[in-house]
């Protein structure tokens, strides 16, 4: 009789490598009646998986003048979507290169992953993962200018991100003015 059927591709609802790095914190079964067990004897608990039933997506990579439009537009394509919500600069409230998109069921936000994640908007590939549901504050991105915070550092020109990075912007500035006044 044949062994157990092992599959070649990873499951779509799998918790991506960010949820796991955000939340490496052990539990352990500790049996509180006898303290002196050895930590080798302790046997990590199963966490539970927040996105086996996950309905949101985190939607990331996004030039920051796509529109919330556009973005409804190409995802209402795999279900119908219940809620989207952009990613914003805390101070300025303009967009900053992601948002959430929230369905009715799981399936259709497993659907969107596979057949949207990875293509192009704006000239832009787009990122897709499986999120444990939007909070209120999250909606704000993270670094001094709201975007990402590697956005900050880039040395390569983007048209879509608002240009050079802010640090690498600075810097160019600086170097101007000092061949202006002639070193």
């Amino acid at each position: 009789m044949p062994g157990p059927i092992r599959t070649t591709i990873e499951r779509l609802d799998r918790p991506s490598a960010y949820y796991y790095g955000r939340n490496k914190k052990r539990k352990y079964n500790r049996d509180h009646g006898d303290r002196d067990r050895d930590d080798r004897d302790r046997t990590p608990e199963e966490p539970e998986d927040p996105l086996k039933d996950a309905t949101t997506l985190y939607v990331g990579n996004l030039s920051f003048y796509t529109t919330e439009e556009q973005i409804h537009e190409l995802f209402a394509k795999c279900g119908e979507i219940k809620r989207l919500v952009m990613g914003l600069d805390r101070f300025n409230k303009t967009p900053c290169g992601f948002c959430f998109v929230e369905y009715y069921n799981h399936q259709d936000a497993l659907d969107c992953m596979k057949y949207i994640g990875g293509t192009k908007l704006d000239e832009r590939i787009i990122r897709t993962d499986l999120d444990p549901g939007f909070q209120e504050g999250r909606q704000y991105g993270r670094g001094k200018s709201g975007g990402q915070v590697r956005d900050e550092y880039r040395d390569e020109f983007d048209p879509g991100r608002g240009g050079y990075g802010r640090a690498i912007a600075e810097e160019r500035l600086k170097e101007e003015e000092e061949y202006g006044r002639g070193r």
